[in-house]
Order: C-alpha cells, then sequence, then structure tokens
C-alpha cells in the first residue's frame, strides 16, 4: 500500500498536512488536548509517520523503536470517545485528499483507519 501511496514522502506529506489541520480546524482541538495529556506535541509527527509506514505496509520504524505497533497500548493513557474517533477519521480524509491521495486509496484507508479508530473508543 505504501508504494500506491507515493511513498515514504507521501506518507510525510500527509502527516504534515494532516497535523497542520489538526492544529487548526475545530475538529482537531479535542485531539491536540489527548496529545497534551500524554506526551506532548514533539513527538506526534514523527512518531505518526513511523507508524503508518509501517501501517502502510513499508517499513516498521514505530516497531523497531518501541517493539510494537499496538494501538490500544498506544493509546492507553487517554480518553477516547466517538466523537474523537469521528473528528479524527473526518481530518485525516480532508488531509488524503488535500495531499492527493487517488479516491480508490483513500476509500480504502478510510475503511481501515474508522475499523481502528472505533477500536480505541474507550469511554462515553
Amino acid at each position: 500500500m505504501i508504494e500506491r501511496i507515493g511513498g515514504e514522502e507521501k506518507v510525510h506529506l500527509l502527516v504534515d498536512h494532516f497535523y497542520d489541520l489538526i492544529e487548526t480546524l475545530p475538529q482537531g482541538q479535542a485531539i491536540m488536548n489527548m496529545h497534551l495529556q500524554g506526551h506532548g506535541l514533539s513527538h506526534v509527527r514523527p512518531a505518526q509517520f513511523e507508524f503508518l509506514c509501517g501501517f502502510f505496509g513499508g517499513r516498521r520504524y514505530y516497531h523497531e523503536r518501541h517493539g510494537h505497533m499496538n494501538l490500544r497500548e498506544i493509546h492507553a493513557h487517554v480518553e477516547i470517545r466517538k466523537v474523537d474517533a469521528e473528528d479524527w477519521l473526518a481530518v485525516m480524509d480532508k488531509a488524503m485528499g488535500d495531499v492527493g491521495v487517488e479516491d480508490a486509496i483513500r476509500a480504502q484507508l478510510n475503511a481501515t483507519f474508522r475499523r481502528a479508530a472505533l477500536m480505541l473508543v474507550n469511554t462515553a
């Protein structure tokens, strides 16, 4: 999948644009607050890039650094509501569209992201 997206360069563009949107769109506010409850903001972009490379079938940088890619473990320190998951999904969909991820790939990724995001919901 990573090559179909456009390689690591496109993943970098996607992550940077996604977090630019998180920092500016109203849907990003709760997600920003979650990051502030955890490790802060300095690690977010590199960690997301590392995770998504492996998630998309490329080099597993996140696994190499942290020994796992368990989303529940990564997010265990924060409460995640369904609205937070939906906000994340909306912002990621916009980011993918803005950086030119092809529609068919975008639809496939949206379905995969939806399953992962909803699995992380841990509070009402």
